[in-house]
């Protein structure tokens, strides 16, 4: 018998000032060029049998491909398995009562093996663990790719969040290496450059911005599903215009099209699009700060090129009274005078906009560009210091979003849901040069800086 299917769950710019203090059918084309390791997404299956998907309840959300039985399958087309070598082949899984083995094959349902993952329970059917297999020898490059399930007890046997195809290279599944040279060599020429003198006068708080104003609206999220195109909610971007499912670093770096000044700041960011009445409400205004939140914020470093991190959750789904911790707000004259008739946003005075600041984790391992939640390789500072497992201190990245709107007692509603699920996410492309003396001059000599990078 089935189970039950779990619940599917910019401000003008003087009002922007003061606030400092789709489808799921998809098919895989090719390997990213930053990637040691393929993730593909369980549920991005081009064609099933006998396959539902249901929301994850776990961190980082998503979908998962459940209900999964004996004889059930799934199709994934153009599956990059790299060169000749060794591979290795993972999956994340989950099961409450059953045992069976997830049969990947190349070509058919019926085709060559290609490896036998083990099911087991892991305590419930939204409790995951990963199961990996090292293959020998393999078909190379694209593939079509089946996943086969084979059950040894009546009924539903497991879930399944998504499959991984390493190189075999020693890379785990979602965490993306710095190229340790490259680094080394950035950090060299960082440290090289000559701070500029700061004039007397000038404000001595640690920060520079970039100024941006919305771009595009794509489902995508070349972050969380990257290649798969359609197979997010609804974002609203800024930054570098080229952004989509198949953005990489080397994309980006190649676009030089960008909604935000300096131009040299070609990075991708993007938030969840805002809904007032069924109606997209896109921001008017984005300031992007860099800052330290460090009592000394001296031993700060610029990102590598190619990093990339989320802020948020976007499976947060509870209410946002007023008072609420990281709540949406209003912005100029007259502020907040009422709340909306469900109590989770504000209604503005005619005078002033919706707003919302996102604060990103400002330390960093000092080894991976990204990680398997696009959260684990970063923290927030703790008393003060970055320490421990991200002992490296990265500037403090914060958007001050502006709506061109007050609101009123219909609210508002995010495409990832209730405005508790606020969340945006950064990938860093800025020209190395620009962003290291930026963090040079007005970070680590702890002074305001404009948009151009000047005090």
């Amino acid at each position: 018998m089935r189970r039950h299917a779990l619940p599917l769950y910019t401000l003008m710019a003087g009002a922007l000032a003061v606030v400092l203090a789709a489808a799921l059918s998809i098919t895989l084309t090719s390997r990213p060029a930053w990637a040691a390791t393929v993730l593909v997404q369980a549920e991005s299956f081009a064609a099933q049998s006998g396959v539902v998907v249901e929301a994850t309840a776990d961190t980082g959300g998503g979908q998962n491909a459940a209900y999964l039985a004996d004889g059930d399958w799934m199709r994934f087309d153009g599956v990059d398995l790299g060169a000749a070598g060794p591979l290795t082949v993972s999956a994340r899984v989950a099961s409450a009562t059953g045992t069976g083995t997830v049969e990947l094959r190349t070509g058919s349902p019926t085709g060559p093996l290609l490896a036998g993952l083990p099911v087991s329970s892991t305590g419930g059917w939204q409790n995951w663990a990963t199961r990996t297999a090292d293959v020998a020898t393999h078909p190379t490059g694209p593939q079509t790719v089946f996943a086969l399930l084979r059950g040894s007890t009546p009924g539903d046997f497991v879930n399944i969040n998504w499959f991984s195809f390493g190189s075999g290279d020693g890379g785990t599944p979602g965490w993306v290496a710095v190229d340790q040279a490259a680094w080394n060599a950035q950090l060299a020429r960082f440290r090289a450059m000559t701070p500029a003198a700061v004039p007397a006068g000038t404000v001595r708080v640690p920060e520079f911005n970039a100024t941006c104003t919305y771009s595009h609206s794509e489902p995508d999220d070349p972050i969380v599903v990257p290649g798969l195109p359609g197979a997010s909610h609804m974002h609203s971007f800024f930054g570098n215009r080229s952004t989509d499912a198949f953005t990489t670093p080397q994309s980006l770096r190649a676009h030089t099209g960008t909604s935000c000044t300096p131009a040299e700041d070609l990075s991708a960011y993007w938030i969840p699009t805002l809904y007032e009445g069924g109606r997209a409400v896109e921001p008017e205004g984005v300031i992007v700060y860099y800052g330290s939140r460090l009592p000394d914020p001296s031993a700060t470093v610029p990102f590598p090129q190619g990093f990339r991190m989320i802020a948020g959750n976007a499976k947060s789904q509870v209410p946002t009274p007023a008072g609420s911790v990281n709540q949406f707000f209003c912005a100029g004259e007259g502020g907040e005078i009422g709340r909306s008739a469900d109590g989770n946003w504000p209604v503005c005075a005619p005078t002033a906009k919706l707003v919302y600041q996102l604060l990103f984790p400002d330390c960093w391992d000092g080894k991976h560009l990204d990680s398997p939640d696009h959260k684990s390789h970063v923290a927030f500072t703790y008393n003060g210091t970055c320490g421990g497992d991200h002992p490296i201190a990265i500037p403090s990245v914060s958007f001050v979003i502006g709506y061109p709107t007050s609101g009123g007692a219909a609210g508002f509603s995010l495409s990832s849901g209730l405005a508790s699920s606020i969340h945006g996410d950064f990938f860093n492309a800025w020209d190395d040069a620009a962003l290291g003396q930026r963090v040079k001059d007005c970070i680590t000599q702890r002074a305001k800086c404009n948009s151009a990078g000047t005090f």
